[in-house]
């Protein structure tokens, strides 16, 4: 039977009504949530109640899983789990607690880039009523389509270099963090990569804006100063209000969005003493592109499952 899918009728969002992760899916279910991840960006499961190996296979359904590189907070037997979290027991944290915590897009920092995050949320705090820690995404389908013909015309063709390590520092540096300095190790494991700033989304066949803050640090065909009031004024372009949408979490949703048609913003406005505890899975784009970043299949052709 066909999917019961809800659109947020914002810029981005819908919500999957009636399907329980825990089992398998249809292949054609399967092809409706894909072409709904293109379309909507951001869909969201409520009232879920899976173990971390549903999540697991879930998850792996739409393309390899990645390992995060930092090696810390598995799931005990599920490298593939990763945990983010504020809780610490025992003197010791349960996850990540600074997972994500401005504009960024996943994975753009490696030669195969990410297609989804899938986040399954197990305490989630509120206060006064309200949930706290959510959220937020941009629409770079939208970014796109908004840029002056100008910029489209002058940026077409261009390449931008991604560094892991721009984003690593930048946590670092906030107050209270806990992150070490990457290990040499880290860093050649992750070295920095170029992709297109313009890249044609595999689903949709239409053009989104690849490039987020927290990884992008040059496009290549420019000279350094270019490059830098080009890259300002493209992260001020694409986090415009209108084209912002904020997921609000409750206790049992999943959640999960693509990664080459947004970028995301995990909100910290929760205090050490607001329990928060998430598990996430990062599906690579494997479905859609080669390890050397060709694509797989005609755009066109993947288009039509959308």
């Amino acid at each position: 039977m066909p999917l019961h899918i809800v659109p947020s009728g914002a810029t981005l969002g819908a919500r999957v009504d009636d399907l329980d992760l825990s089992k398998p899916l249809s292949d054609a279910n399967f092809q409706q949530l894909l072409g709904a991840l293109g379309r909507y960006g951001v869909l969201s499961y409520p009232r879920q109640d899976l173990t971390a190996t549903h999540l697991r296979d879930f998850s792996q359904r739409f393309g390899r899983l990645e390992i995060n590189v930092a090696g810390a907070y598995q799931e005990p037997g599920l490298p593939e789990v990763m945990v983010l979290s504020n809780i610490v027991e025992n003197g010791k944290p349960l996850g990540l607690s600074d997972a994500g915590q401005d504009w960024h897009t996943d994975m753009s920092y490696s030669h195969m880039i990410a297609f989804t995050n899938v986040l399954y949320g197990l305490k989630i705090p509120h206060r006064d009523g309200r949930p706290l820690g959510n959220t937020a995404f941009c629409n770079m389908h939208a970014a796109y389509a908004g840029l002056p013909d100008e910029w489209k015309q002058r940026l077409q063709g261009m390449t931008v270099l991604h560094d892991f390590d721009k984003f690593w520092e930048m946590m670092r540096r906030e107050r209270g963090s806990t992150r070490p300095p990457l290990t040499p190790a880290q860093r050649a494991a992750k070295p920095p990569v170029s992709h297109p700033l313009f890249l044609r989304h595999p689903i949709t066949g239409k053009q989104v804006l690849y490039c987020n803050p927290g990884y992008a640090v040059r496009i290549n065909e420019m000279d350094e100063k270019e490059s830098q009031e080009a890259l300002d004024f493209l992260f001020a372009h694409q986090t415009q209000p209108q084209y912002r949408y904020a997921h609000q979490w409750q206790v049992g949703d999943v959640l999960m969005w693509d990664n080459m048609g947004t970028i995301h913003n995990a909100i910290p406005d929760y205090r050490p003493d607001e329990p928060r505890l998430i598990k996430r899975c990062q599906v690579m784009a494997t479905r859609f592109f080669h390890d050397d970043g060709t694509p797989r299949a005609p755009v066109a052709q993947e288009a039509q499952a959308a």
